[in-house]
């Protein structure tokens, strides 16, 4: 029953983050992406900061200095920069798509960075899932968009907030990070900001697509947290790749977006290899 009910909570999770991208896509029609993250990062940031006074925790925690925390704000502004340039300038179909690879590389980066075993099958199922981002990518073809790679960088930037996140202290809860990260959004927006230029008052409409997406990405973060201490990782991990069904669906029916062959192909292919990876690690852990 707790599997069932992580997984479904799993499931709500991708779901929210896949509506958040549809209302920051759809805002940043009309608005520079840098006032973008710095109105999304106060909101977020609000919120989160909410839930910790709401536990009794502590704001500003010493531990916020550490070394890896001073990564996972690094990373956490790589990929959220990037991965939201990606849906300001591509499809959220192949956006999403690409993002799915993300637990590959948290798999490959724990073996290079934290000794994790990776046998030979898990780094060919690592192998072909990359192989899929570059059917999607397709780099020296005709249907190439350099735009794309930015949901590459958004996604390695997102991987490396996951891997920091794991050298974490334990004294930092879920949620205290949580206000950290979106913290970190605000003077990435303004610096880029300045450099952009085009500042401006959302409006209403705007404003109530910034308000959805804060809503909707904070409470699918939430879900996501439960999903993870209620079920079994090996068992609610894989429902991640939910998010890229939505995805697609949303794109199709908000943006008109018609997913090429090689687009699926490479959706299918990550998705794959991610699912295999996450099941051989199921196995190797039952193992040991």
């Amino acid at each position: 029953m707790e599997n069932l009910r992580g997984s479904i909570l799993m499931v709500a999770a991708m779901a929210g983050f896949a509506v958040e991208d549809m209302f920051l896509k759809s805002v940043s029609r009309g608005l520079p992406v840098g006032l973008i993250l710095m109105i999304f990062g106060t909101g977020g940031m609000l919120a989160f900061a909410a839930l910790v006074k709401r536990r009794g925790e502590r704001l500003f925690h010493p531990a916020i200095l550490s070394r890896p925390i001073l990564a996972k704000a690094v990373c956490e502004v790589a990929g959220r920069l990037f991965y939201t340039l990606a849906l300001a300038f591509t499809p959220l179909s192949s956006a999403s798509a690409i993002l799915q690879a993300t637990p590959l590389v948290v798999v490959a980066g724990a073996a290079l960075i934290f000794g994790e075993k990776v046998g030979w099958r898990r780094w060919s199922a690592i192998a072909v899932g990359f192989a899929g981002v570059m059917i999607i990518l397709r780099p020296g073809l005709e249907g190439f968009e350099a735009a794309s790679l930015l949901a590459v960088a958004g996604m390695l930037g997102f991987a490396g907030r996951d891997l920091a996140t794991r050298a974490a202290p334990p004294v930092l809860s879920n949620v205290q990070l949580g206000v950290y990260g979106f913290f970190m959004l605000i003077p990435t927006g303004a610096v880029l900001l300045a450099f952009t230029g085009g500042a401006q008052m959302p409006d209403a409409v705007q404003a109530g697509q910034l308000a959805a997406a804060t809503v909707f990405g904070v409470a699918a973060y939430y879900a996501l947290t439960a999903a993870m201490r209620i079920g079994e990782v090996s068992v609610v991990t894989p429902f991640r790749y939910t998010r890229l069904v939505f995805a697609l669906i949303l794109g199709v029916l908000v943006f008109a977006e018609r997913p090429d062959a090689m687009t699926l192909l490479g959706s299918a292919v990550i998705v794959g290899s991610g699912i295999y990876t996450l099941l051989r690690s199921r196995r190797v852990a039952r193992l040991i």
